[in-house]
């Protein structure tokens, strides 16, 4: 559960539309007039999304980006397998992926799968199946490998913190949490990266809460009785590390990466449509962060389908997100919460970007 590994800094500094209607494609530039390309792509339990980007300063500029619900856990937690219907969702919408990044002639690219296919007995043959029919090299990445990627996309917001950070990300079909040790902040010997100090999955997320505990996140009991659930599966994390005991000295940053995270801060903000601008970095102060929390559990699902922060496509995930959410701040009280709507697209975008300066000659950047 417990490793020391070294994670290089990068920081994001794009910045993208919201994609909950699918995306955007950005009209093509002349490849002769900017740099090489590259594309990260990201097929999660309950989302299809895509980057495309070019290096600039330290970060990078965005191409297109495209993201769809396709569910491609739905029903997983039930059957164990991933349904006919679910993976010809993920196929479409990995086909549209393939399709535009065939306009854009990328450089390298990037395509993952994570825990709905970690999980699934049919998860290695639809795989294979998705590469046969479109083209594009994806592969099923591990726990560890997802936690390094979220560490690498918000770099930025870790380096911020005083001593420690942890780092939690609310996925589809599992929640990964990083606790780090921040650069500078250690001895002498600190190589001035994020170093991860252990790391904690659980296999629960908004999808398989959906499915498991449908309409229990809706009442008061439901929802405390769920929040307890999730808390003994962070217990274990908790006793090997004492990040309770370290919050209480001081110095410890939460940074919280996910649709859920952004959904309550969106609300905690009252913004009256989503804005990434805004959202992306903010730090709230815990009254702010309890108060979005409060609100969403108060405005019902009729409400939670209207709201602009939210939307029909998302109303069966938003309670369910915000009890693995209240597990984790509960556990966990830090005094403010980081916000970063980044996550694993982000973080491959950045390794395959670094990966190609480091090639000599690769590009001019």
């Amino acid at each position: 559960m417990a490793s020391e590994i070294a994670l290089p800094t990068f920081p994001v500094s794009h910045r993208t539309s919201a994609e909950r209607c699918g995306g955007r494609a950005h009209a093509p530039m002349d490849r002769r007039a900017r740099p090489p390309a590259f594309a990260a792509i990201d097929l999660g339990t309950n989302n299809c999304r895509m980057l495309v980007g070019v290096p600039s300063g330290g970060g990078f500029h965005v191409l297109d980006s495209f993201s769809r619900v396709v569910r491609l856990g739905e029903g997983l937690y039930r059957t164990g397998t991933l349904s006919t219907s679910a993976m010809d969702r993920a196929i479409d919408a990995l086909s549209i992926c393939a399709e535009r990044l065939r306009r854009w002639q990328v450089a390298d690219i990037r395509a993952i799968a994570t825990e709905a296919c970690r999980q699934a007995e049919n998860g290695a043959a639809f795989i294979a199946r998705a590469r046969a029919a479109t083209g594009l090299p994806i592969e099923t990445i591990s726990p560890r490998e997802e936690v390094g990627l979220a560490m690498e996309s918000c770099a930025s917001l870790i380096n911020q913190a005083e001593r420690r950070a942890l780092l939690f990300d609310i996925g589809g079909g599992s929640t990964e949490i990083a606790w780090v040790r921040v650069p500078g902040s250690h001895s002498p010997a600190d190589r001035s990266v994020p170093q991860l100090i252990g790391y904690h999955t659980i296999p629960v997320g908004v999808v398989t809460l959906s499915e498991r505990c449908a309409g229990w996140c809706e009442t008061e009991a439901g929802f405390s009785a769920v929040v307890d659930e999730i808390k003994a599966l962070l217990r274990p994390f908790e006793q090997i590390h004492r990040i309770g005991q370290e919050i209480r000295q001081g110095g410890v940053r939460l940074i919280g990466t996910s649709g859920t995270v952004t959904t309550i801060a969106g609300i905690a903000l009252k913004l009256d449509r989503y804005r990434r601008g805004v959202i992306d970095g903010a730090v709230l102060p815990r009254e702010q962060v309890a108060s979005g929390l409060a609100a969403i559990r108060a405005l019902g699902r009729a409400g939670l389908a209207e709201h602009p922060c939210i939307g029909p496509d998302r109303v069966d995930f938003v309670l369910p997100g915000c009890t693995i959410f209240a597990a984790i701040e509960d556990m966990w009280p830090a005094g403010e919460l980081a916000v970063a709507d980044r996550g694993l697209r982000e973080g491959m975008l950045m390794r395959l970007i670094r990966a190609a300066r480091a090639r000599p000659r690769a590009f001019q950047a």
